[in-house]
C-alpha cells in the first residue's frame, strides 16, 4: 500500500478531473458520457476540471458545457470542438510528490491549475479504459474512479477476460482468437481456422475486435461469403480479432457498484431484439436509442443467479468501482457471461445508470459514490 496521503487542503472542496475523449474509436461516446457526468456531479461538494484528450492524443482544457457534448441528430461530438485552445496542452504530475496539473501554451509561461484529488476517467476502449491511463495515474499517485491496471486490461481484452472467467469457473460461450501474427504469417490458414470453428459450432458467427467496445467493428456473419468483409471490418479497430458462436437466448445485463461494505449488484435489465438491426450494434445503442427493459422480466431465482454471477465476475477480474456485466440467458435456462465493461457508458440512455436508478441509486448519487470510493482507495499496491 502506498504511504502517500492526499495533499488536499481542509478548506477547499476535492477537485475532480473528468478526463474524456481519447484516441479510440469510442471517442464520441466518451464525450457524451463526460457530458452526463459533468451535468450530474455535485458542484457544491466538488470542484470540477474537465480535461479532454483529442483523437491524436493531445490533452486539452475544454469547455464545461454538457449541452455541447450530446449527440445532435446523427452528429457525434468531439473533444477538438470543445478545446479552449488549438495549441494549449494539459500536463499531469509525473511524481506522487505533487498532484498539481499544469497548462502550457507555446511561447507562454506554464500556468498551474491547482492540485487534482481524484480523476474520473470516462474513456472507453484502448488508450484509456484498458489500463494505460490507469498506469499513468498510479505513477502520478492520483486516485481515480474505476478498475485498476490489471482489471482494466483484462476487461478490455475479450480473449483474456474469457480466460480469467473460465479459470474461476464462470460460464463462457465458445470462441476463437486470431492473433495479428497468425494473420500476417498465413491469412489462408487463419481464415480456415474460423471456417473450422463454424463447422464445429455452426453459422452464424460474430466477428469482432478483441479490444474494442460500444459494438464497434462487430459483424454478424451468416455464411462463409461474408467472412472476409467481417474480418477486415474488425481489423480496422484491432489487429487481434475474436470469433464467437451465436448463443440463442435473451440478452441480460447487470450492474455492479462498489459500496463501503463491498460490491453489490443492481436489478438486471434485458436488451430486447431490435427489429431495425441485426443485433444490438452501435447504431442501435447510441443513434436509434434502443431501450432496454428495466428491470428484466426474470424469476426471483434467475434474478438472484445473474446478480451472483455479476459480482463473481467483478471479483474474478479484481475490479474496483463499477462494472456492467453482460450475459445470455440461453434457451436451456443457463446464464453465460459474454463480457464485462469496466467503464460502461453513462449516456442518458445507458443501461448501467438506468439499472441503478431502478435499484434505488439515482444518477447524482451514483456519480458521488464512485468518486467517494476512489477517494477512500489508496494508490499503489492494494
Amino acid at each position: 500500500m502506498s504511504s502517500e496521503t492526499s495533499t488536499q487542503s481542509p478548506d477547499r472542496k476535492p477537485r475532480v478531473a473528468v478526463v474524456f475523449g481519447g484516441r479510440s474509436s469510442e471517442h464520441a461516446i466518451s464525450v457524451v458520457t463526460a457530458g452526463a457526468v459533468l451535468r450530474a456531479i455535485d458542484r457544491t461538494k466538488y470542484e470540477v476540471l474537465p480535461i479532454g484528450i483529442t483523437t491524436d492524443g493531445r490533452w486539452v482544457l475544454t469547455a464545461d458545457d454538457p449541452d455541447r457534448m450530446a449527440i445532435a441528430g446523427r452528429e457525434l461530438p468531439a473533444v477538438e470542438d470543445l478545446a479552449e485552445s488549438a495549441d494549449g496542452g494539459v500536463l499531469l504530475p509525473v511524481t506522487p510528490a505533487s498532484r498539481e496539473v499544469v497548462y502550457t501554451e507555446p511561447g507562454a509561461v506554464p500556468k498551474a491549475l491547482g492540485e487534482v484529488d481524484v480523476v474520473f476517467p470516462v474513456l472507453h476502449g484502448p488508450y484509456g479504459e484498458d489500463g494505460t491511463l490507469q498506469g499513468l495515474l498510479e505513477l502520478a499517485g492520483i486516485p481515480y474512479v474505476g478498475a485498476g491496471v490489471l482489471a482494466s486490461a483484462v476487461g478490455q481484452d475479450k480473449e483474456y477476460m474469457k480466460r480469467v472467467f473460465l479459470s474461476f469457473g464462470l460460464p463462457v460461450g465458445p470462441y476463437e482468437v486470431i492473433r495479428p501474427r497468425e494473420w500476417q504469417a498465413d491469412p489462408a490458414a487463419a481464415r480456415e481456422k474460423i471456417v473450422d470453428f463454424a463447422g464445429e459450432h455452426g453459422w452464424p458467427l460474430f466477428v469482432k475486435p478483441a479490444r474494442a467496445g460500444s459494438s464497434m467493428g462487430i459483424t454478424k456473419v451468416d455464411d462463409v461469403s461474408g467472412l472476409d468483409e467481417a474480418i477486415a471490418e474488425a481489423q480496422r479497430h484491432d489487429p487481434k480479432i475474436l470469433v464467437e458462436s451465436l448463443l440463442r437466448g435473451r440478452e441480460i445485463e447487470c450492474g455492479v457498484l462498489e459500496f463501503e461494505d463491498g460490491p453489490r449488484a443492481s436489478v438486471p435489465a434485458e436488451i430486447p431484439p431490435v427489429s431495425a438491426h441485426d443485433f444490438y450494434d452501435f447504431e442501435a445503442k447510441y443513434i436509434d436509442s434502443a431501450s432496454g427493459i428495466v428491470p428484466a422480466p426474470l424469476s426471483e431465482d434467475e434474478t438472484r443467479r445473474v446478480q451472483e454471477l455479476a459480482v463473481e465476475a467483478f471479483e474474478a477480474a479484481s475490479c474496483e468501482g463499477l462494472v456492467r456485466a453482460d450475459f445470455f440467458l440461453t434457451e436451456d435456462g443457463e446464464f453465460v457471461i459474454n463480457e464485462i465493461n469496466t467503464m460502461p457508458g453513462f449516456t442518458p440512455i445507458s443501461m448501467y445508470p438506468r439499472m441503478w436508478q431502478e435499484t434505488g441509486v439515482e444518477y447524482p448519487e451514483l456519480v458521488d459514490r464512485l468518486v467517494q470510493a476512489a477517494l477512500r482507495r489508496p494508490t499503489g499496491l492494494r
